[in-house]
């Protein structure tokens, strides 16, 4: 229900892109303006038909649209399911209450259950706008989230989506805390997991700020936009899928929530539980291996926060009726070779397969993971190492790796980048260090995620002797003034790769 009056306009399709944020556009002499008092950055609340979605109002000055026309940008238009030329009414949304909320807890006090709920609810109804999103994750960061408040905004962000439910269990997940390019072992641990014959349905997310996300890379192999009805027939038949969840709506509020905190790198241990438990208890998780690299250049810098997290998670996940296990492991540098979606599906194709050049760190890590979630599940019985080894040394993953692709739709194969370019030692001597955070971003820079191939192939590792001329990495573009933008912030960032004294 709104306030006030209503206006009617025509719906425009602009073809703006921004993000998942709906955006109107309205002319400054357009007559609703005028008449219901919206300004440059209002909320207005927009129908078309039985559609409702409440949008931020940009006010333009020339002819992008017509007085009498209401421009919206692409998540507004997909959300309203417009047509060109419909009629749209606008109006004053309802004041949000919940963010009284939000204000106390940045003055000291602590968030309640309840007022945790409005403010999820709300956050998922799309009533919150970017400034408010970034004042809650604000007042959320620190150590200033309780295990009682993590454990209702996780509560919170499960009851506002979907859950499913398995008629099977236990029912496996794995999750890595991120920051570390190149870690891409789910689609490996998913192929050994369901060879083991565990069930293991796996949803995973795309990248916003990183050269790709695990939804990215597996679309290099296969179709991961499924519906919920196509995931479940997939786990059905092969016993595991990885696909992307964002069509599913498995805690909703926390994919609004990821727009601010990552964009800012701004984690905190409260959201940073509840975003991971709440998501898997949404997808139906039993057990849940949980992969925290801790680095220097990493998303977790040292063991003692490492530690804390862990507990957090552990904690917080016991109460939702998930066994979660903590792994801490080596985030100093990448994980494998590629960093960018089709890159990093070679490395994982290369394990899978069995290649001999495939990465061995990547290899490891991935039976690590798998071996501890066969272990919890039962199918290792204490032997989840051997068992994982066996799998994947037998081809036993690698055919239902297959499998799945198939059932997802059906096997790709990645692409090639037309442009590359090494970039060589200048000095002799041994790796020093390897910024993971500047990596990433020459890989970015380069065009990765959104062109596929774009990114970074990477040759040198922590402790190597490596001489004048000898690659260090080599840069991926879909273009060639992308892969000249990426070489010239790697010509200004030398420590991207430093090289300490020879051996």
């Amino acid at each position: 229900m709104s306030n006030g009056g209503s206006s009617r306009l025509q719906a425009r399709r602009l073809g703006i892109d921004t993000y998942r944020e709906p955006v109107v556009f309205l002319r400054d002499d357009c007559p609703v303006c005028r008449a219901e008092g919206f300004q440059a950055m209002s909320r207005v609340e927009v129908a078309s038909g039985n559609r409702r979605v409440i949008a931020t109002l940009n006010v333009v000055h020339g002819d992008l649209v017509r007085p009498t026309e209401a421009g919206l940008s692409e998540a507004a238009w997909n959300a309203l399911a417009a047509t060109e030329g419909c009629a749209l009414e606008l109006s004053h949304p309802e004041p949000v209450e919940s963010f009284s909320a939000v204000r106390s807890k940045i003055y000291g006090t602590p968030f309640t259950r309840e007022g945790l709920g409005e403010v999820v609810h709300d956050i998922s109804a799309g009533r919150y706008s970017s400034i408010e999103l970034a004042a809650f994750v604000t007042s959320c960061a620190g150590e200033d989230m309780s295990i009682d408040e993590t454990l209702a905004l996780t509560q919170a962000m499960v009851a506002a989506g979907t859950r499913l439910a398995w008629p099977q269990s236990p029912v496996l997940d794995k999750h890595c805390v991120g920051g570390l390019p190149g870690n891409r072992t789910t689609p490996i641990v998913v192929a050994i997991v369901a060879a083991a014959g565990m069930t293991i349905p796996k949803t995973s997310s795309r990248a916003i700020t990183s050269p790709a996300g695990t939804a990215d890379t597996m679309e290099m192999l296969a179709p991961v936009d499924l519906t919920l009805q196509h995931m479940r027939r997939v786990v059905e038949r092969e016993g595991g899928c990885v696909v992307w969840g964002g069509s599913m709506a498995l805690s909703p509020a926390d994919d609004m929530l990821i727009q601010v905190t990552r964009p800012l790198d701004f984690d905190s241990p409260g959201h940073l539980t509840a975003s991971i438990i709440s998501k898997k208890a949404a997808a139906g998780a039993t057990h849940l291996v949980v992969d925290l690299p801790v680095g220097a250049t990493a998303k977790v810098r040292s063991a003692a926060a490492a530690g804390s997290l862990g507990q957090r998670l552990t904690l917080v996940g016991r109460e939702m009726g998930i066994h979660v296990e903590v792994l801490q492991t080596d985030g100093s540098q990448p994980v494998g070779r590629g960093i960018g979606p089709a890159l990093e599906a070679l490395d994982v194709l290369a394990v899978l397969r069995g290649e001999p050049q495939a990465p061995q760190d990547l290899r490891e890590r991935a039976i690590l993971l798998a071996s501890r979630l066969l272990d919890l599940g039962g199918a290792g019985s204490g032997g989840g190492d051997a068992l994982a080894r066996q799998l994947l040394a037998s081809g036993a993953a690698w055919k239902r790796f297959q499998a799945i692709c198939e059932a997802q739709g059906g096997m790709r194969t990645p692409p090639v980048a037309p442009h590359r370019r090494e970039v060589a030692a200048t000095r002799e001597g041994r790796i020093e260090s390897i910024d993971n955070r500047r990596l990433s971003r020459v890989a970015k820079l380069a065009g990765a995620p959104l062109s596929p191939a774009a990114g970074v192939l990477l040759s040198a590792r922590l402790g190597e002797a490596i001489r004048p001329g000898e690659t260090l990495y080599t840069v991926h573009a879909q273009t060639a003034g992308e892969l000249e933008y990426a070489l010239a912030y790697a010509r200004s960032h030398p420590a991207v790769i430093r090289i300490g004294e020879p051996p």
